[in-house]
């Protein structure tokens, strides 16, 4: 089954591309950036509030496909400014459970709407 249907609490993509993807169990989440899903903008609070709202905002993906985060086998992490990684590991170590999933930390120059951070991850649904 394929599907790029967006549900309540998952921002809008801010370019021609979807949200995520499903196929045959498995769930591809596009990047995210710290959108408040209700304004379409980035929250305020720096790096810590956005990495709140993207992890928020990826839940609420995993909600809609049926899974949660024991089911994410990898996330990739964005940030502008790598001096932000400790504030952005914190805040990821609090949110998600062992067995954590595979993980990169890739420093980057810039990301769209100024966001100082992004995700993007990988799930599988349990084989039925």
């Amino acid at each position: 089954m394929n599907s790029d249907k967006r549900g309540a609490g998952v921002p809008k993509p801010v370019g021609p591309y979807s949200v995520f993807r499903e196929a045959e169990g498995w769930i591809f989440i596009s990047g995210q950036i710290g959108l408040d899903p209700a304004t379409g903008k980035i929250v305020e609070g720096g790096v810590e509030a956005e990495t709140r709202r993207i992890l928020s905002n990826i839940e609420s993906i995993f909600l809609q496909t049926g899974i949660d985060w024991e089911n994410c086998l990898k996330t990739t992490i964005y940030l502008v400014d790598i001096q932000d990684f400790e504030k952005v590991n914190e805040i990821y170590g609090r949110t998600l459970r062992e067995p954590f999933p595979a993980r990169s930390t890739v420093g980057v120059s810039a990301l769209p709407k100024g966001a100082r951070v992004e995700m993007e991850a990988i799930a599988r649904k349990p084989a039925p």
